[in-house]
Parts: structure tokens; sequence; C-alpha cells
């Protein structure tokens, strides 16, 4: 008997209408867990290169992890992943909630779409039962009514739903999927594939029980996190949420600002989680068995009307929407994250690609001939929320922004191309190098384009604390300066970044205060296995490079691992004026990150030797031939 996995892959062909289950086996789930790893395997196992992400030839998956709907705190993540159109490369996507938790319990461990359905539908999926409806009154609809509508007609209130929202049903290269109504699987443009496929939903509904091999080991840490959560950092987040850290970043200057020009705003205790909490917050939500319940709900009835059923803004909304915008106002910045979960659009690439439209409007570079009229200097709050409005629905300007920034600037022309600030093509997230270094490292680096979660945040091993305390499982000793790229640094982000990427294979919440050891005694309590923390991290390294061949095979060199230039200019202000990642240290630490990594110096790939040592034979065989 399987534990913690159903060894059951759905298997949804939207053009035929074809359904059909399939069983990996046990050695596949212990080799790539579920989320990121399955996500890679089935792209390039199934994907011919150059395909079009958003064409009937992409697929779409739904992945949980193994630990995924495990009845402990962080048991509630699954992965969503396809050819990204925002990047054309590897795309995948993390989120929270309780749909991921669901899929498992009905005995699935993953759904993958293909093909294209000719009209609307949604996927009811009950336990075994599995239907395709149709889904023509769902179109153009927000989420919280086509969620409504769902488990209305489905006679069924408790049933979950992941769907794309009136974004992707337009193509906007950054939709994301939204569970839960508030919970996003925000990056990389997994919201324009489903849309793409005309999928609107997946509603599931799952009345059985994951089985574990050791349900007293696995609950034991899950009372140890009710008990101690509030004395972990995971207490800040339960008070202030995720924004509860904006006023250190621009304490430290940190906090990106005007389209990362700068690192502190005048403006930030007016949006801070402090200020949130204090005003608008009406309740605090959580995701399935998670005691920390971190997630805000928040209202507002005077300009902005903001329901909290569209929950409330993170800490990357607060910077998207607000710093980033040169925007103070937290209500209209409530008003934009509900806007974006409404739509069904990622924040980050929302309203980065909106400070590059008033970056490039102040410069001159843009005008109101441009703009459809709208002024873009930064601080209209007005100007950012019609935006949203017009990328959703791919309006007036907001047809242009709606392919992201690169593809928009590009378009444009005029130099407009230096002031995009991504990775790839995937927008920068509310995080400043310039006071980590090798957090530009992981920007570059990142097979997704520039992302937060799947890399290293220096500022945790500056000094002696649980952080380092943690790594020294893997060797790393000693805490290093977050104003270094030398070879201890580069050796720590590689071993941190191989680790939050199996963060995403195992369907974990990475703001649990796990350790290392207590993620270890998980995978067993809940497996079986003998896992040991090696191998739970050559899971992650295994994942990477998969991602890292898959954006191989479709055209990416090392040459698209660049780190934003911006990143290498001082700050001329603030608490960090004069600070800045140099850009021959950066150039170096990519460099040896690539050997430590094992990838190739020109092609950016996994070498066939790497791919051997992890028991990649099979994608060795793809890239290089057997």
């Amino acid at each position: 008997m399987p534990y913690g996995f159903h060894n059951k892959i759905l298997r949804v062909n939207l053009s035929t209408g074809e359904i059909s289950t399939e069983q990996p086996g046990e050695k596949f789930f212990r080799t790539y867990f579920g989320g990121w790893g399955l996500i890679a395997y089935y792209l390039l196992k199934e994907l011919e290169p150059g395909i079009d992400p958003l064409g009937p030839d992409n697929i779409l998956i739904f992945a949980p992890g193994v630990t995924t709907g495990i009845p402990i705190g962080g048991g509630g993540r699954n992965a969503v992943g396809a050819k990204s159109p925002l990047t054309g490369g590897f795309g995948e996507a993390d989120v929270g909630g309780f749909w991921g938790a669901e899929l498992k319990h009905a005995g699935w461990d993953a759904i993958i779409i293909t093909g294209q359905a000719e009209k609307p539908v949604y996927l009811w999926i009950k336990d075994d039962q599995v239907e395709i409806r149709d889904a023509s009154h769902l179109w153009g609809k927000p989420t919280a009514e086509v969620e409504e509508i769902i488990k209305d007609e489905l006679g069924e209130p408790r049933a979950r739903i992941a769907q794309c929202g009136l974004a992707g049903e337009n193509l906007v290269r950054f939709a994301c999927v939204i569970n839960d109504i508030n919970r996003a699987a925000g990056r990389t443009g997994m919201g324009a594939v489903m849309g793409s496929k005309k999928l609107k939903a997946i509603a599931v509904r799952g009345t059985g029980q994951l089985p574990l091999a050791d349900r007293e080991k696995v609950m034991e840490i899950g009372r140890w996190l009710r008990e101690h959560f509030k004395e972990e950092w995971t207490g800040d987040l339960h008070e202030h949420g995720t924004d509860g850290g904006l006023i250190f970043l621009n304490e430290s200057g940190g906090l990106p600002t005007r389209n990362f020009q700068e690192g502190s705003f005048e403006g930030a205790q007016k949006i801070t989680g402090e200020t949130m909490t204090n005003t608008i917050l009406v309740a605090r939500d959580t995701c399935y068995a998670c005691p920390v319940t971190c997630k805000r709900k928040v209202k507002a009835d005077n300009k902005y009307k903001v329901d909290p059923i569209y929950g409330g803004p993170e800490y990357e909304t607060a910077g998207s929407l607000g710093s980033v915008c040169g925007i103070d106002d937290l209500e209209a910045i409530a008003y934009g994250n509900q806007l974006c979960n409404a739509y069904g659009m990622d924040t980050i690439s929302a309203g980065v690609t909106i400070a590059w439209a008033m970056e490039c409007f102040e410069r001159g570079l843009l005008t109101k001939e441009d703009t459809g009229g709208l002024d873009l200097h930064f601080g209209n709050a007005e100007a950012m929320i019609t935006l949203l409005e017009q990328i959703a629905h791919r309006e007036g300007f907001g047809d242009l922004l709606a392919e992201g920034s690169l593809r928009a600037a590009q378009k444009i022309g005029r130099g407009t191309e230096k002031y995009a600030m991504h990775v790839k093509g995937q927008e920068v997230p509310m995080h400043e190098p310039r006071i980590k270094f090798a957090l530009d490292l992981g920007y570059a680096t990142s097979p997704t384009g520039a992302d937060h979660m799947h890399n290293i945040h220096d500022t945790s091993y500056e000094s002696e604390g649980k952080a380092i305390q943690d790594m020294r499982s893997l060797g790393i000793l000693d805490p290093l300066p977050a104003d270094t790229l030398g070879i201890e640094k580069v050796r720590l982000a590689k071993y941190h970044i191989d680790w939050q990427v199996f963060w995403n294979c195992m369907g974990l919440c990475m703001f649990m205060p796990y350790s290392k050891e207590q993620m270890r005694d998980i995978v067993r309590g809940v497996t079986g296995w003998n896992s040991s923390i090696f191998e739970l991290m050559k899971v992650g390294e295994r994942a990477l490079a998969m991602a890292r061949a898959f954006n191989y095979r479709e055209g990416f060199t090392a040459k698209d691992d660049v780190a934003p230039w911006r990143f290498s200019t001082p700050f001329e202000s603030g608490p960090a004026k004069g600070v800045a990642v140099p850009a021959k240290d950066i150039q170096k630490a990519i460099e040896l990150y690539y050997e430590m990594n094992g990838w190739d110096k020109e092609t950016g790939a996994p070498t066939a030797g790497k791919l051997h040592e992890l028991g990649l034979s099979w994608v060795a065989d793809l890239l290089y031939g057997s």
C-alpha cells in the first residue's frame, strides 16, 4: 500500500473528451515527489520543443506533492505548470489554500490537461468520478461569482475550485490560476494557458483520507507547530501577515520603490502590515490545517469598495501596487489586489509592468498619446486601478501591458527596454538585491525568470540564528555578510536554492518554521521511506536540473542568465545610499554557480555527467543522444 500518494494521475484530453488514469509507481514518486519535479518530468517527456504556449499542444499540470493534504500546518500547497507564455520557458507556480489538499483527498496525485476544448468547460472531480461540464455560462465572470455558481449547481458547498479568471480568458501573459477565490498560483502565466484551453475551472470534492505510514510521527510535528509557531517568525506572520516585514525593508533601504530606482519609500508607513491590521483588516484567514492564519481579509467602503471575500494584500502586492508604483494609498492597493484576484492576474507582474510604464512616462519615452490619455506619473493610484482593468479586459493601453513589460517595451522601442525590470521576461519580485547580493544570482539563474521563493535571502544568514543553525546539517557552518558574493556565499546559495526547490516538490508551505530534520521526519512519517536530508536535497537539485534542461531545449542559453543592470547601479539616496551589486562580482558568481551545479558554461544546460549523477540518464539522452 502506498503512503502519502495514491499512484493515480488523472489525464484529461480536452480535444477528444478522453479521461484516463496513469499509475507511474512508487519509484517515480520517490524520485520526483510531485509539484515542480513532476511538472518538469512531464514537460520534458511530452512537449515538443518550440510549441506555442497558448496553443493546443501545450500541457497544463496541476501537481500537489507527496506531503500535500497531510493534517499539519503547511500541507495545503500545490503547483501548476506548463510552458510559460510569459517567458517561453519552464513555467511553474505554487499556491496554498485548500484545493491541493482536496485533490489528494479525492484520491489523485496530479492532473495533466492536454488539448483544447471547442467551447468553455470545467472539470468536476468527486473522488474517483470525473466529468467534463459546460462552462459557457461562467465565461467572463469574476472568480467569486464563478465559485458560487459552481457550488450551487453541483450542490456541493464544500467543493474547492481552481480557476482562470477573465485575464486568463483574454490570454494576459501573466494571468494566474486562482484557488479558493483569493489564493494565487501567481507566476509565469499559468492562467493564460488554462484560458487558452478554454478550461474555466476545476472543481474538486474529496471524501477520502491520505494514508500515512506513521501518523503519530506526523501529528507530533503538527502539535509542535501549533504550540510553538508564535515563538517563531510565523508569530509575526499571524499578527500582520507577510506585509509585516515591509517597514523593516524600508528602513534597510531594500523596499523596491518607483520601479526599483530607490530602496526606501516616504509613504511606507501608510502601507505596512501593521497599518493594515489597525485600519482595514476585518479577519484573519488560513490554509488547510494551518494554525498560523497569516492571510488577511480586508474591507473598505470609501472611494474604493473592497470585499473581504477577495482576501487582502500580501507583501508582494503592497510592494508591486504600492511602493514600486509610488503609491501610498492602502485602500487603493487593497482594491487593486481585489481586481487581480477577481480577474486572475499576478500582482507582481501587473504592478512592475505598470511601474515600467510610469518610469517611461516620467522620462518622456511614453506620452499621453501612447497611454490613451492616462497620466502615468508615479503615485497616481487612479491610473494604476484603470490599467489593471484595462489589462484584464485587454482594452486601451492595457492591451499592450497585458503582454508583460519586456514584450511591451520591445513593441514600443525608443529605449524603453532599458527600464523593463525582468529576467527572461518575468518581472522582478519585491526584493532588492542591493541589500542581499546572492538574491541577484538567484534571479539571474532561475529557470522560471526572476523569482523570490526558490531563491536565497542573504540577510537570513548574516548572524548566528536558526537559519545558519539549520544549514549546518549541509556543512554550512558560519554566518556570511549579506553584501558578499564569494565562494562560500555561492556555495550557500546553491544548497539553499536546491532546498527551496525541494519545498516546491514536497507540497509544503515555505513559511513554516520546520527544520531540515523535521522535514525529513515528515517525509518518513508520511511515506515510510528511509529518506535522508541528502536524498531530499537531491530531489530539489534534480528538479532544478530538469527545468534547466527544458529551457535549453526551448533555445535558452547561458546568455539568458542575466542579472538586471539596475541592481549594479548604486542607490543615490536612502539608508543604502551608494550600495550596488558589483557587476564583475555577479558575473563571477554566476560562472562559479554554474560549475558547482554542473551546468555547461555556454548552453546553461546540465552536463551529461551531472544528469547521470542525478539519475536522469533519460534527460541526458534527450539532450545529447544515447
